[in-house]
């Protein structure tokens, strides 16, 4: 685990309120049209994907608050005008990990030894989450490498 304070950002971002097993099909459906409206736009990509969770569940079952974010580079003097939020991300102290694997494996071996470090740390966390994909190879695909990010309250 490594406490870091993070870069602010800007990005193209759709909220749902979900499950966990619902993640996987929104993002399918997002990610292709936020692609798509930052290129109309006149967007450039500027980092790898990143979803938000506020307040996380345990379960597959509990609904939460989830936000999938395009990294973008916006033009100065650009204003948005498509049907996706363009919202600006300012710095949080984070925890964070970097999980290498299956999805299968993200919460037994990626979130879990990550949440027991920081409740046996002097850490308190935020209700925020974040999975950040530098290496996504398709859903069946056996290797990816997520950088998983808990927000801590200051």
């Amino acid at each position: 685990m490594k406490i870091i304070e993070t870069e602010a950002f800007k990005g193209l971002t759709a909220s749902r309120r979900l499950a966990i097993p619902d993640v996987k099909a929104a993002a399918a459906e997002l990610s292709p049209k936020i692609e798509n409206e930052a290129a109309a736009c006149g967007l450039a990509i500027a980092g790898p994907w990143i979803f938000m969770a506020q307040n996380l569940p345990h379960d597959g079952k509990t609904l939460f608050d989830w936000t999938i974010c395009c990294l973008v580079t916006v033009p100065d003097g650009y204003s948005h005008q498509g049907d996706f939020a363009l919202k600006a991300f300012e710095p949080i102290i984070v925890a964070t990990t970097t999980y290498q694997g299956t999805l299968r494996g993200l919460f037994t071996k990626g979130y879990a030894p990550l949440v027991e470090e920081i409740e046996h740390s002097r850490h308190v966390f935020s209700g925020e989450s974040r999975e950040i994909y530098h290496a996504w190879n398709g859903a069946k695909a056996g290797y990816h490498r997520i950088e998983i990010q808990f927000g801590l309250a200051r």
